[in-house]
């Protein structure tokens, strides 16, 4: 009985061993208990602006220049939620596109100029390789974001 108990509590500490290997952490440690729904952040982002959030969601896109932010898909569709660091500070692989990610860090809402949104999208598609129009930006628009600090991709 004794070595029945032995070798399960071994099997265990091994298991929780491999499924640990299978998450590959970045930049601080994860600190918040609850995640936040990317939905609800959406429906009342002023709620949420300037506080520390936790959310999770599969990866969609990854910056192809210097791996300093990722897209995060959110339980609703056409919503996208984006974890910016800077550059250098954490660096993610284009291999983790199609992951999934918790990720923490203060959310950041701002609006944007038409001026600002031609620069980003003009920045966007050179990064991209793709092209921009600008006459697609009819006015000012509310941009969110979490200012990163740390993420788990599994």
């Amino acid at each position: 009985m004794r070595r029945a108990v032995t070798t399960a509590v071994v099997m265990l500490a091994c298991a929780s061993i491999v499924l640990a290997a299978g998450v590959k952490k970045y930049g601080k440690d994860l600190t918040l208990k609850e995640t936040t729904k990317i939905s609800a952040i959406y429906a009342n982002p002023d709620a949420f602006n300037g506080k520390r959030v936790k959310v999770q969601g599969p990866i969609v896109d990854v910056c192809s220049e210097r791996g300093c932010w990722i897209a995060i898909g959110s339980d609703q569709e056409f919503q996208t939620l984006r974890f910016k660091v800077d550059d250098g500070v954490i660096v993610f692989p284009m291999e983790i596109k199609g992951m999934t990610a918790s990720v923490e860090g203060v959310l950041a809402v701002t609006t944007l100029s038409v001026a600002d949104q031609i620069e980003q999208g003009e920045h966007m598609a050179k990064e991209k390789k793709t092209t921009f129009d600008p006459k697609t930006v009819k006015g000012p628009k509310t941009s969110i974001m979490i200012k990163g600090e740390g993420a788990e991709v599994f």
